[in-house]
């Protein structure tokens, strides 16, 4: 596994999201307020300042990002000036003071899907919910109960939705059918991770349909099978790698953005915070982007 970008490190990196029209990788620093983008062709590093929290991150039909932050979904279109321009296309009321979007990405269909949480963790509550956003706007929360939603990622055929909670206190993935509405049935554990290393973190479906997961705190991401059995297991050189993306001209480089710790020990203080790219051996698939209309 080698370091995708030279000397560049986040706070909270997520979200990495790869553009084949583009052939670049867009990420989130969540703390750092700030959109990432890496330019495959010229390895070039361009980043944009948010004016709140930016959590996640999906491709927009229309052009530029569709992004889940503090207040609301925004349609991003970075300029090459540096400049961030932001749309909302819808806010959100949060059930409770200072909480956030988290994990999101695009289904199949072209639908945004994101989950929001407390930002303060340690209070382990459930006021966290899962929404979804399409040219009707933004849902009601469709699954409630949630810590830490993380997770989020699409069977190839669509027709199945991933979503797991982090939070130490639960640590699992469940697996959903997704109609064809957008209404997500009835949630079944699809793995425990409490007894595997790591929290279940952020994660991406490969082309065999197989769902990758960031353990995070044990420096590892996991393979899954469609039927949840643990294939394989990918060593990573930082303890909380935090979301993985499939991306490059074949879909074949699996790309891991990574967490800073607050006190970073061992090889933390050199690579906490950086972007990995790995070769798993096998493809992923492109992003749908968002549809408006």
């Amino acid at each position: 596994m080698d370091l995708l970008l030279s000397d560049h490190r986040d706070q909270v990196g997520e979200s990495p999201v790869w553009s084949v029209a583009e052939q670049a990788l867009y990420w989130v620093d969540i703390e750092g307020r700030a959109l990432r983008r890496w330019s495959f062709p010229d390895r070039r590093l361009c980043s944009w300042e948010a004016g709140e929290r930016l959590a996640c991150l999906g491709l927009h039909a229309d052009g530029g990002l569709v992004a889940g932050m503090e207040t609301g979904v925004f349609q991003l279109q970075p300029g090459a000036d540096g400049s961030l321009g932001a749309q909302r296309l819808a806010g959100i009321g949060h059930p409770r003071p200072a909480m956030r979007f988290n994990d999101g990405r695009c289904d199949r269909q072209g639908r945004f899907w994101a989950g929001t949480m407390l930002r303060d963790t340690a209070l382990a509550q459930p006021a966290g919910s899962l929404y979804r956003m399409d040219p009707r706007g933004l849902s009601a929360p469709l699954v409630s109960g949630l810590v830490t939603p993380n997770g989020l990622a699409f069977s190839p055929d669509g027709a199945t939705m991933y979503l797991s909670d982090s939070h130490p206190g639960v640590q699992r993935i469940w697996s959903m059918p997704l109609h064809d509405d957008g209404t997500p049935g009835p949630r079944t554990v699809f793995a425990d991770m409490r007894a595997l290393p790591g929290r279940p973190d952020g994660a991406a479906i490969d082309a065999e349909g197989c769902y990758w997961i960031c353990g995070n705190d044990a420096a590892v991401l996991h393979r899954f099978t469609p039927q949840g059995r643990l294939d394989r297991s990918l060593a990573v050189p930082t303890s909380k790698p935090s979301m993985c993306s499939f991306g490059g001209p074949g879909l074949d480089l699996l790309f891991i953005t990574s967490i800073r710790p607050d006190r970073p020990q061992g090889d933390d203080v050199a690579l906490g915070g950086a972007v990995f790219v790995a070769r798993p051996g096998v493809s992923g698939l492109p992003e749908t982007p968002y549809r408006c209309a």
